[in-house]
């Protein structure tokens, strides 16, 4: 499985990330880029730990089925997948801010490999090993992108 701990993972995610203008328009959800690129660098944020929201309930009723589905194999996140509150971003953005925060937040996670990432449980999957968390961030970019056809 891809994992954002390759470097040929990571580079191949920041190269679909040139790809995306401001104006890329997206093929699903509600999101513009810019708001895209600044949830994405959330989720990166809480991979590094740098936000540590708390557990959500239907997390704890609910993740630890959803979890290995979720990591199992190479099959994309599916498309209009729920979010966690705190990654949700509704106003507007600077894309080149934003694309260039996140794309600093990979460079630290990649390069940090397990010893970067949190001991923090995931709001909604629990907790999660450094290689799940590495997965899961390559998935949930990867979805990102795929939504604005990149």
């Amino acid at each position: 499985m891809k994992s954002l701990f390759e470097a040929s993972t990571a580079k191949e995610i920041q190269d679909r990330m040139t790809l995306l203008t401001p104006k890329s328009q997206h093929l699903w959800g509600k999101m513009n880029a810019p708001q895209a690129m600044a949830h994405c660098a959330r989720g990166m944020e809480l991979a590094l730990g740098d936000n540590k929201p708390p557990r959500v309930l239907m997390g704890y009723l609910l993740g630890w089925i959803v979890k290995p589905l979720a990591l199992k194999d190479e099959e994309p996140l599916r498309r209009n997948s729920p979010t966690i509150k705190d990654l949700v971003v509704q106003d507007q953005r600077d894309f080149t801010v934003e694309r260039d925060r996140l794309s600093g937040l990979i460079d630290r996670f990649s390069a940090g490999g397990p010893a970067a990432c949190t001991t923090h449980p995931h709001s909604f999957f629990g907790k999660l090993t450094p290689d799940e968390w590495a997965i899961l961030m390559y998935k949930h970019l990867d979805h990102h992108l795929r939504q604005f056809g990149v």
